[in-house]
């Protein structure tokens, strides 16, 4: 999957047009390294999103199947890694 839908499907970020605009920008980064909105992503990677004043810092547990994950249901697919 995507990483800009990937990042939309399991709700980190509100829309797939932002996604696609903060992998653009360079804040989207995929096991260390800066990635275009198309790069794949699998499971096991490590997405970090870099704003101005923190990064928040993702583990990807499993790939979503379906368009849309409901919210109390994300944690099934990402996990929050403490820095």
């Amino acid at each position: 999957m995507r990483v800009d839908k990937f990042l939309n499907t399991t709700n980190i970020v509100k829309r797939r047009s932002i996604a696609q605009d903060m992998c653009d920008s360079g804040v989207v980064a995929v096991n260390g390294k800066p990635v275009k909105s198309s790069k794949e992503v699998k499971k096991g990677d490590i997405i970090t999103l870099t704003y101005l004043e923190y990064t928040k810092i993702y583990e990807v547990l499993e790939i979503p199947t379906t368009k849309n994950v409901p919210k109390n249901q994300s944690a099934l697919y990402v996990k929050a890694v403490d820095q």
